[in-house]
């Protein structure tokens, strides 16, 4: 039948079809053209017949809960599927690595801001891989330092990222980051990473003292409150 052209059914014929809905599709056919004689119905014009008029045959397509593949424990047949040579030309042998395996130490560097990240013997806790990546001027840091105080950040002394020397990066309260960014549009400051290297220690000093007195400044939050009896 020419694509395209309208499938006409009697009253009959749409009747049967829809008590039989439920079958599988090539058995739908060929009983509905074995039935009516209707060798100019396809499996096709069936099939869109059911999709559209809404017949629901039961089945999803997918396995239940429970339910067994049919094809469960039995091998497959040598030089078909996995194992055609084709296939087993591809196949990892036990033991084998892809080729782009990262192992135990291997470094890369953040395009974005040109941290280094180092892979090491810790499991991700995002995916359970036996490995994970992590800055590795912050791990170096801890290594000969101990953990990273609370409320800190790892300043970098001479502004080269990828220098993950321990000496090369100093603990300081995130509070004291934008002392060292630079000013803005109300107050011009020369930024710590925009200085010169000799005028750096400079910078560094002067932040930690502003910090320092800014800090000093702030009432303790365990100083008691006098009463009005106390005064």
């Amino acid at each position: 039948m020419p694509k395209g052209k309208w499938v006409a059914y009697t009253a009959e014929e749409r009747a049967w079809l829809h008590a039989n809905r439920a079958m599988v599709i090539s058995d739908y056919h060929r009983a509905f053209v074995e039935r009516f004689e209707r060798a100019d119905v396809s499996l096709s014009n069936l099939h869109s017949l059911r999709k559209r008029e809404g017949w629901s045959t039961g089945r999803s397509g997918h396995f239940q809960k429970g339910e067994a593949p049919h094809n469960k424990g039995k091998p497959c047949e040598p030089g078909k599927g996995g194992l055609h040579p084709n296939a087993r030309r591809t196949q990892f042998r036990k033991g084998n690595e892809p080729h782009n395996t990262r192992h135990l130490g291997h470094e890369r560097i953040d395009p974005k801001d040109g941290y280094v990240y180092v892979s090491i013997d810790e499991t991700n806790p995002h995916t359970g891989y036996g490995r994970r990546y992590v800055l590795k001027h912050k791990w170096a840091w801890e290594q000969a330092n101990g953990p990273l105080p609370e409320g800190h950040a790892l300043k970098c002394l001479d502004g080269n990222r990828q220098n993950c020397d321990p000496t090369n990066w100093e603990a300081v309260p995130r509070a004291l980051l934008p002392r060292l960014a630079g000013g803005n549009r109300y107050q011009r400051k020369l930024a710590y990473d925009d200085a010169a290297p000799e005028v750096r220690p400079a910078i560094l000093a002067v932040a930690k003292l502003g910090h320092a007195a800014k800090q000093a400044r702030r009432p303790s939050r365990m100083t008691p409150i006098p009463s009005q009896e106390d005064v």
